[in-house]
């Protein structure tokens, strides 16, 4: 074992001038880039559609709240089949006319007002939808990436252990080796061998996972975006109100406000005028009529709505503070988190990375010299694959990271009209 640990120290102060991480091999189609995804899985994605289609639904519902009642035409026959002179229709009275609500209180500006506030956050609704669909296609392209680095390396340790049984089958062929080198090369060929298939399952599902999302498939992927650590991230607000999540609490808490105006608009009775026209069958006779109708409120008088709609409007107010704090702290976990994942990856892609590279060349070159033993070489090839696992495995935690960073700092519209 100290032959191999020299080894390691004699890697390390190579290391600095090798490569961090093997690329995995070339395909003739270009690779299928991360925001070549995101736009194809949003022009197919369903969940896109339903919030466009929510949106749409809101500004049909705004174009309501600002239409006026309609009126009514009334119509109405008196003295018809009594007796005496009322006999038959020789004296009925026959009035026709219209009547139309007058809406007092302002409450067709009260209901334009919350259909204005929903119609805001249906748009927040899809922005946020958006932003899911960005995380969701980011992991998977992530996961992608990362299954198909480790069946490259997979499939490299696979040569690997190949040549290591070549190695030992010419040693054992020469007396220089007993046959126990030779079984054991045999059974880490065996393992390599099942460690690839697995691999290969493991891509196979991934890259589905990824076509699925975004409606195409792709023989290929960015490996330069997955090795890529970026040295700043994203744009973090100071506060959560600039977040999706900040603006929706208070696209709520303006709902809520909106509807409690409504409320107290509706306190105040719709009136209803009408004037008619009344023809007398016994004199032919023509006269105007004019009606008042308003509304006693004796029962309802609307007080209990206002203070429900007050109780929601607080709770939503509430709610909003909640929302706000929670964000906050999501954000500085995530950003801890981001750069954490940050620091682990460039650590475990750097000097660690190279120096498992170097020893386990240098652990091959004295096993073909016989400098060293085969379990000194198996010892340096099973650290190196350890190794390239910990570096993808990082740089997966680290993608990840910075994609769920994103979308909690994920920036509202500013302007939610010019948004839709």
């Amino acid at each position: 074992m100290h032959r191999i640990l020299a080894a390691v120290l004699a890697a390390s102060a190579c290391a600095p001038s090798l490569q961090a991480q093997s690329n995995p091999p070339s395909s003739a189609e270009p690779a299928l880039t991360l925001n070549e995804a995101l736009m194809a899985a949003g022009a197919t994605s369903p969940a896109i559609e339903a919030a466009k289609s929510g949106v749409t639904a809101a500004q049909a519902q705004r174009t309501v709240a600002g239409l006026r009642p309609n009126p009514s035409l009334d119509t109405m026959a008196e003295n018809v089949a009594g007796s005496g002179v009322y006999n038959g229709l020789r004296s009925t009275e026959t009035t026709v006319g219209l009547s139309i609500p007058v809406e007092l209180g302002n409450k067709r500006g009260a209901r334009v007002a919350v259909a204005d506030a929903q119609l805001d956050r249906a748009t927040l609704d899809a922005a946020m939808t958006r932003a899911d669909l960005r995380l969701r296609v980011t992991q998977a392209y992530n996961d992608a990436a990362a299954a198909e680095r480790r069946l490259a390396n997979a499939r490299e340790q696979v040569g690997i252990a190949n040549e290591v049984l070549r190695g030992a089958k010419v040693r054992v062929s020469a007396g220089r080796a007993s046959p126990l080198e030779e079984q054991r090369a045999d059974v880490a060929r065996l393992n390599a061998q099942g460690a690839a298939e697995r691999a290969e399952r493991s891509a196979s599902v991934a890259m589905g996972n990824l076509a699925r999302l975004i409606g195409r498939g792709a023989t290929a992927l960015d490996a330069a975006w997955f090795a890529r650590i970026d040295t700043m991230g994203p744009r973090r607000p100071a506060s959560g109100q600039d977040t999706l999540a900040g603006a929706t609490a208070q696209a709520d808490l303006t709902t809520a406000t909106a509807q409690v105006r409504l409320a107290r608009s509706q306190r105040i009775p719709t009136v209803t005028a009408g004037a008619a026209a009344r023809r007398l069958e016994a004199t032919n006779d023509t006269a105007a009529v004019f009606s008042l109708s308003v509304p006693l409120p004796l029962f309802n008088s609307g007080r209990a709505a206002v203070d429900l709609a007050s109780a929601q409007r607080q709770q939503a107010d509430a709610q909003r503070r909640v929302a706000l704090l929670d964000v906050e702290q999501a954000i500085a976990s995530a950003t801890a988190e981001a750069d954490n994942a940050a620091t682990t990856a460039r650590n475990a892609n750097g000097p660690t990375l190279a120096a498992a590279q170097e020893a386990a060349r240098i652990a091959r070159i004295g096993y073909r010299e016989g400098k060293f033993g085969q379990l000194d070489l198996l010892e340096a090839e099973r650290t190196l694959a350890d190794t390239r696992a910990a570096a993808i495995d990082a740089l997966a935690a680290y993608h990840d990271a910075q994609a769920r960073l994103e979308r909690l700092t994920a920036p509202a519209p500013t302007d939610a009209k010019d948004a839709r």
